[in-house]
């Protein structure tokens, strides 16, 4: 099904009571979502923020959405004040109707060529009955603020969030990995002993007010003392803990990446001075990528039981899913997509299978925009992990795959969300600010633990609240 052109306000006015993707309204040109096996159920415009990472906790009995943004500036309709773009906190509880809670403003971004800037991009959030010195009762919300600290925010009552603390001194600021059952966190950020703009700060966490910084890690390659090829800069770690010792490292996006896998209790014990020696003491293995790829996620797939294999065959395996990133639009660099890794043998990882979506199914590099993958899904709930992933891919929106057998995935569904009023140009040559169109950027997907899917977009169209039907439904383990 096509997409038409933008919608206009009045014509929103008059399909305020239509069904969401089936906007027919007389008179006016709108647009509809496509999809398969997926239905969109609602909707939030985030003020027109450009939102990036989403978190969903379960606090009592709400469900509340963090949802962290780009650098930028918009009104808070709650205010009616205009704000550096942040972290909005939406009531999510009942997802058919999302609710604004509360905005913190990020920090103000700057003119920096090739780089986003400002905001407040990174969420995570662990509850206090959680963490080994967290006060029972709280919730904690970690998250960067623009490029230069981290911030630990009291955000039990979610109206009323309240800063415990700031910390750090960087330049460059990324995702960020906390986990909850040990209070360790590993935080993307610049450091002067590494000539990569980006390596992991280790801090220790687990009494959210006051951070304990462990170490930094990066690639022995990375460091300033090295010479030759340089990998890209770190994106992003996934930890496995409490289910295994490992950490798996993402570097690079779209191009010099490299993923590792790395023992997590060397890593926190280990010698801690940056020198080659230092780093490698900890690594299992490195996955040295293509000059021309990245590693933006590395997603653990574990103890997948392989259906048509007998036990002698080794029927339970171990995977590490690797997705890279597309930077450029309208198809203007290598294609970026998602690669499964089997680790089964964890010192000698083989790629075994890719996932893509094909340009000719939708036409995607006219769209405008970027096409190609950009992240998957990162909670673990049993409802889908091991079953099911859930891939962001631009202007191909949300895809959905069956990694049951991770040798053969198979997608089962996707859904693009029709642009809005508020999405912004994208264009083909961004320079010259030329070949200009609006379209949707869905930037990153996450699910929560009731099997809602939640998709946020770049291009400032907001969240997109989802499920599942058919036969990705029937997949999933509801």
């Amino acid at each position: 099904m096509g997409i038409a052109g933008p919608v206009s306000l009045s014509c929103l006015k008059r399909a305020a009571a239509a069904v969401f993707g089936a906007l027919a309204v007389a008179g006016c040109a709108v647009a509809q979502d496509e999809a398969q096996n997926v239905r969109r159920i609602g909707f939030h415009d985030l003020a027109g923020r450009s939102a990036y990472q989403p978190t969903i906790k379960r606090q009592g009995e709400r469900w509340i959405a963090y949802i962290g943004s780009h650098g930028g500036r918009r009104l808070n309709p709650l205010t009616g004040v205009m704000e550096e773009n942040g972290t909005s906190i939406l009531d999510v509880t009942d997802p058919r109707g999302p609710r604004l809670l509360f905005h913190i403003p990020g920090e103000h971004g700057r003119e920096v060529p090739g780089r986003e800037t400002g905001g407040a991009q990174m969420t995570r959030v662990c509850a206090g009955a959680e963490l080994p010195n967290g006060e029972r009762g709280k919730t904690y919300l970690l998250r960067t603020f623009g490029d230069s600290h981290d911030e630990v925010w009291d955000v039990t009552t979610p109206e009323r969030p309240v800063l415990l603390v700031r910390f750090g001194r960087f330049t460059s600021t990324h995702k960020n990995e906390w986990e909850c059952t040990t209070g360790i966190a590993y935080l993307p950020a610049s450091h002067e002993a590494y000539r990569a703009s980006r390596v992991t700060h280790i801090y220790d966490l687990s009494d959210p007010a006051n951070p304990v910084f462990i170490r930094t890690f990066g690639l022995a390659d990375q460091l300033k003392s090295a010479r030759g090829y340089q990998p890209g800069q770190i994106h992003g770690p996934l930890s496995a803990w409490p289910a295994k010792d490992r950490v798996y490292f993402g570097y690079g996006t779209n191009a010099r990446g490299a993923a590792q896998i790395v023992e997590r209790m060397k890593l926190l014990t280990g010698p801690r001075e940056p020198t080659a020696e230092n780093l490698r003491f900890a690594e299992v293995a490195r996955i040295d990528l293509p000059e021309f790829m990245g590693a933006h996620t590395t997603f653990p797939l574990l103890g997948v039981e392989i259906g048509d294999f007998q036990p002698a065959e080794k029927k339970v395996r171990d995977f590490l899913v690797i997705v890279n990133e597309n930077n450029v639009t309208v198809c203007n660099e290598p294609r970026q997509m998602a690669y499964f890794v089997d680790i089964t043998d964890e010192k000698r990882p083989l790629g075994v299978a890719n996932y893509d979506v094909l340009e000719s199914s939708g036409n995607f590099c006219a769209r405008g925009g970027r096409f190609g993958a950009h992240a998957s899904n990162e909670n673990l709930t049993p409802i889908y992990y091991r079953r099911l992933m859930f891939f962001s891919w631009f202007n191909a929106g949300v895809r959905v795959v069956d990694v049951r057998n991770p040798y053969r995935p198979r997608e089962v569904g996707y859904f693009i969300p029709a642009r809005t009023e508020k999405t912004d140009l994208r264009c083909a040559d961004e320079e010259k600010r030329t070949g200009c169109v609006p379209v949707i950027q869905i930037n990153n997907v996450e699910v929560d633990d009731r099997g809602y899917i939640y998709a946020v977009d770049r291009a400032n169209s907001g969240l997109f609240v989802l499920e599942l039907t058919s036969e990705a439904r029937a997949i999933a383990n509801f």
